[in-house]
């Protein structure tokens, strides 16, 4: 029997070792007043007491302090409330839509419920070049819903519900500071959606392939296959990020091994008036080439040229390496991408890249992205 138990004081939540080992419990959320749906809200609720007393430093910080939340004194309650608002994502792309070809023309994912009126943040692939979308309730209820935006510098996409929902919406977390260690909640939405553990295992930049790059990125480990929009919370219930990828090798201090990648929320507040006013931020009217690339020891490889794309038009090939743009060093995705974006969105672009072990240089006229996009027929 345990010191504390001997001197009649009240037993503190789970070990450390036992979060760990409940990292790879999984729940359904169809029926979520179950033993162990209570035993993994008493976890993470443990979680929320333990910050309080807790002063190991954060993994990751933001400048904003915490805003207290009226749910705060019963964390089981925030948490339940947060699982609650994530609702399962439906779409359909538009016919012919070249994102079809990647995506699929059905894809479906998950939100979470952000507004009173029924504006619901997920992950803006599940939305891209959509003719029509709708929302699943956990009671298989199929809400129709109109696309608000889509986000290409965030990632971010939001759709708005066209019939009351009757969901509380989640308080998006004011700081992002996570520690050591702690139990933050992963839930996915829709027929088959899921609440399990996470751990954070690192917060940095992430460039994607395909003409991509975030800063303050959320990694979480174990890894989930029904990432698409789902949401991450903190044991006050509170949305830390929006599920994009997952990745084979997560970096941070933890054992290196696949986990997923989250779009933070704390890039959503200065774009959300301008993504429900114009559907889309300033930042994501930026010059596209229309190439996937990958960072290797030698430099900046493409891997993957987009029909009729730029690239395509200007003959870039799969297999070249980018040395330069506009005359400057390409040393990895961040730097080429950062490069390619500051300047106007449609310009002539110079490359300059080494194929089959001979230098040439290629003349791109880069376009706005957003304008590639198809829209629906009702639009």
């Amino acid at each position: 029997m345990s010191d504390a138990l001997n001197r009649g004081r009240p037993a503190r939540p789970p070990s450390r070792l036992l979060r760990r080992d409940l990292l790879r419990l999984r729940f359904p959320r169809r029926h979520p007043v179950t033993v162990l749906a209570a035993m993994l809200l008493g976890l993470l609720a443990g979680g929320a007491a333990d910050a309080e007393e807790d002063t190991e430093p954060a993994v990751a910080a933001s400048a904003a302090p915490h805003a207290a939340h009226p749910l705060r004194g019963d964390p089981a309650l925030a948490l339940q409330r947060a699982s609650d608002a994530v609702v399962g994502v439906e779409v359909h792309g538009v016919d012919g839509a070249p994102s079809n070809d990647m995506l699929g023309q059905f894809r479906a994912g998950s939100g979470v419920v952000i507004a009173d009126d029924g504006l619901v943040l997920t992950i803006g692939y599940l939305l891209m070049e959509a003719e029509d979308a709708s929302l699943v309730l956990d009671s298989g209820r199929r809400v129709p819903a109109r696309v608000v935006g889509v986000d290409l510098a965030s990632g971010f996409g939001l759709v708005q519900a066209l019939l009351p929902l009757a969901v509380p919406p989640a308080p998006l977390a004011h700081d992002m500071r996570v520690r050591p260690d702690e139990a933050l909640m992963l839930v996915s939405g829709g027929g088959e959606g899921a609440i399990s553990l996470a751990r954070l295992s690192a917060r940095r930049a992430y460039s994607g392939y395909w003409e991509y790059h975030i800063d303050g990125a959320l990694f979480t480990q174990p890894p989930r296959t029904d990432h698409s929009g789902a949401g991450l919370f903190n044991a006050r219930g509170e949305l830390l990020g929006i599920g994009s990828l997952l990745v084979m090798d997560t970096p941070g201090e933890h054992q290196a091994g696949p986990g997923n990648m989250f779009v933070p929320v704390d890039l959503l507040g200065p774009i959300l008036r301008e993504l429900r006013e114009r559907g889309s931020s300033s930042a994501s009217h930026r010059a596209w080439l229309g190439v996937n690339c990958l960072e290797q020891a030698e430099g900046v490889r493409v891997v993957r040229v987009s029909p009729d794309s730029p690239a395509e038009d200007a003959g870039v090939e799969a297999g070249d390496l980018i040395q330069r743009i506009d005359g400057a060093s390409v040393k990895d995705l961040e730097g080429f991408y950062k490069r390619l974006w500051s300047g106007r969105a449609e310009r002539r672009v110079a490359l300059e890249v080494l194929r089959d072990g001979k230098p040439r240089r290629i003349d791109v006229h880069s376009v706005d992205r957003m304008m590639t996009l198809r829209r629906a027929r009702s639009i």
